[in-house]
């Protein structure tokens, strides 16, 4: 069986050496004949070049490079998109994701299973972040259509028939824990202790994880503008109710000029109210804009000069220029063109 490995890449110059030492040795034992997609999400600093030189070094080893920083959703894609094996894996280039696990991973693929994930627990986190994340998914999974596991990111395995019905879904707005969920396919669980990353410093602040669990609640369904016909017609009830008080009030006790604090914490609140629904509909027509734009996923600035091996090898690229700027990726399996839009 042939694996492909995908590791976004961005800002990674301090652990890439490290990295590539751990996947030489690991995968060398597990797998018969493997590759690693290293995408260099257009990192500043000088990941770049360790790549050129990896691939230089050892051809199992093939990188991309964005024209500029597009996200990890971008970077995932672009290496699935590449990966011409029959099981495709997916895991962090900071070592948090053990590649020594997929030893575990993969043979859950010969019983049956298409999608092989890895539940971490919340070990070494900070209680603030291990309480907000479990609220969160607490949370979203009463609002998005597909489940979301907590301790479950994007590292994982999947077959080709699962990489094949992920790569079909080309929405410009990707959420790949939700997308992951929504093929579907038999799904196995493997559990281990959460690692600390060995080098560098993450690149998720707390902005970040913010508008990323945004996304996952947008992504997936369209509750939150029901939500705000339901709070709508709450605040419209309130209102009738509070207009019948002041006229019974008035009738009973005559009108009075009282009711100034009153009024201004009605519009002030009720203001807010229509600020934050305002808000959610501009998400989705936003979202809406995007799509219709039509715009790549990415666009690649260089790859790694092709590899010839000696034995044929099934859904091989065609080859390409390493320094050609590309709006596209090779469709690994025919090899023909595949747009990265």
């Amino acid at each position: 069986m042939m694996l492909s490995v995908v590791v976004p890449c961005f800002n990674e110059e301090a652990g890439i050496q490290r990295l590539v030492e751990v996947l030489r040795a690991t995968l060398s034992t597990i797998a018969a004949d493997f590759e690693v997609i290293l995408v260099d999400d257009g990192s500043r600093d000088e990941t770049l070049a360790r790549l050129r030189a990896v691939a230089q070094e050892d051809d199992r080893f093939r990188y991309l490079s964005f024209s500029r920083n597009f996200g990890k959703e971008a970077a995932i894609l672009a290496g699935m998109s590449e990966a011409t094996g029959d099981a495709v894996a997916v895991l962090d280039a900071d070592l948090q994701h053990p590649p020594e696990l997929l030893a575990k991973m993969l043979p859950f693929l010969s019983q049956g299973y298409d999608q092989v994930v890895a539940a971490r627990t919340r070990t070494g986190d900070a209680a603030a972040r291990t309480f907000a994340s479990r609220l969160y998914y607490r949370a979203v999974n009463h609002l998005v259509d597909v489940e979301l596991e907590d301790g479950v990111g994007d590292f994982r395995v999947l077959s080709r028939k699962a990489t094949d019905a992920l790569l079909a879904l080309r929405e410009y707005n990707r959420f790949s824990k939700g997308l992951f969920s929504w093929i579907g396919f038999a799904t196995a669980t493997v559990h281990y202790e959460n690692v600390t990353r060995e080098v560098g410093e993450s690149k998720w602040g707390f902005r970040s994880l913010v508008n990323y669990g945004i996304d996952g609640i947008l992504s997936f369904n369209s509750k939150p503008l029901r939500t705000a016909i339901h709070v709508g017609l709450v605040v419209v009830v309130l209102g009738v109710l509070y207009a019948a008080w002041v006229v019974i009030d008035a009738i009973v006790s005559g009108v009075t000029v009282s009711g100034y604090v009153t009024t201004i914490c009605a519009v002030v609140l009720f203001g807010g109210v229509q600020m934050i629904m305002l808000g959610v509909i501009g998400e989705y027509l936003g979202r809406i804009y995007l799509e219709t734009k039509g715009r790549p996923h990415y666009i690649l600035k260089e790859v790694s000069p092709p590899v010839v091996r000696s034995a044929p090898v099934a859904r091989e690229t065609e080859p390409r220029t390493a320094q050609q700027p590309s709006t596209s990726t090779q469709n690994a399996r025919s090899g023909g063109a595949k747009a990265s839009a």
